[in-house]
């Protein structure tokens, strides 16, 4: 049964890393720019 725990804990440690390690270096910034887009509108 410990080495279950232990092996969750583990786990959950090394998920931890990925996910702080994504944030910090993964590219998350979204991209910048000016959209035009006409709309045409129908009579109602």
């Amino acid at each position: 049964m410990f080495r279950v725990v232990k092996g969750l804990i583990y786990l959950a440690i090394l998920g931890g890393i990925g996910v702080v390690g994504y944030a910090y270096l993964g590219d998350l910034s979204p991209e910048t720019g000016i959209i035009t887009k006409s709309v045409d509108l129908d009579d109602l």
